[in-house]
């Protein structure tokens, strides 16, 4: 196959002039966008998007990254507008018509029919010349040079301008409303971002087979528990209370050092103060903690009692990545 060399020259090109448009689009980031913000979050009702063609696309997008950050938003296609879907529009919400000329035939019908029906009109567009920058209440300046296509015909930067605006839209909209994890993670419960944002510890640790020793157990009966559970360590307990751990790491330290074994108790060999979390908290912070001190277990407790262990190799098996 013959190599074309000039390829990844093509490709760099393409990225650096969409580059120099976003920092074109940060300059238009001002009071008319703040206002824009504010009128949304102030409506009582939804954010409803329309486009068609690639325009399209991008607002079902939009749409998507809206509702998922607590903005309730629908998109509705310019041409089904027409034919029934203005069934979808209600007389609480908002229109944000996304249109790279503005003057496309069916946003220039849609236009009249949504101000006859008193909604407000967002216009994100790229010529503010246009019917729809004429007729909108407000505007979203989504301008560009020239497409980075070759040709300046098929939608690349105008797309990506709109894409962009619309993750500007959404994330200020969120900051506005102290939209937090919490509420993210309700809306996101599948998966793996919903396991991280939802799996607790535990959901990993089994509260049957814990490995348990006591301070006063042999250096045989440690062996024993650590190799029959299988994590790699066992929890030293006082009172249903975890007060050390005793890791394989720590029995080949031992075994290094000249010492008589049979006089070994647990209280002898245990770390204190053992690295612990309660069953309640997410798994997320787990492995937080597991990074932060490179260990690759901890002690699950609640209300101080020992619950069991959670092992690194449980995370890495629950399709948590």
């Amino acid at each position: 196959m013959k190599k074309h060399t000039n390829l990844v020259q093509v490709a760099k090109k393409l990225i650096s002039e969409q580059l120099i448009a976003l920092e074109q689009l940060k300059c238009r980031i001002d009071d008319s966008f703040q206002n824009v913000i504010e009128v949304i979050h102030n409506n009582p009702g939804r954010l409803i998007v329309i486009g068609l063609g690639k325009s399209g696309i991008i607002g079902r997008k939009i749409v998507a990254t809206l509702n998922s950050t607590g903005t309730l938003s629908s998109f509705v296609h310019a041409s089904d507008a027409l034919h029934g879907d203005l069934g979808n529009i209600s007389n609480n919400d908002i229109v944000l018509f996304i249109s790279k000329s503005g003057n496309t035939a069916e946003i220039k019908q849609l236009i009249p029919i949504v101000k006859s029906m008193g909604l407000t009109i967002v216009a994100m567009t790229g010529n503010l010349n246009s019917h729809l920058a004429v007729e909108a209440d407000f505007i979203l300046d989504v301008s560009i040079e020239k497409e980075a296509c070759p040709n300046d015909l098929a939608p690349t930067t105008s797309t990506t301008s709109q894409l962009v605006m619309g993750d500007a839209l959404a994330v200020s909209l969120l900051s506005l409303k102290n939209f937090s994890k919490e509420d993210f993670a309700k809306l996101h419960p599948g998966g793996i971002l919903g396991n991280k944002l939802h799996m607790t510890v535990e959901q990993l640790c089994d509260p049957v087979n814990k490995p348990t020793v006591y301070l006063d157990d042999t250096i045989k009966t440690i062996i024993m528990e650590i190799s029959s559970k299988r994590l790699g360590a066992t929890a030293v307990i006082e009172n249903g209370t975890p007060v050390g751990i005793i890791t394989d790491g720590d029995l080949r330290r031992m075994l290094h050092k000249d010492l008589n074994n049979d006089q070994i108790l647990a209280k002898d060999l245990m770390t204190i103060s053992p690295k612990t979390i309660n069953k309640t908290c997410l798994v997320n912070e787990a492995l937080s903690i597991m990074k932060q001190y490179s260990i690759t277990q901890l002690l699950v407790t609640h209300e101080e009692q020992y619950v069991g262990i959670i092992h690194l190799h449980d995370i890495l098996k629950s399709n948590f990545f």
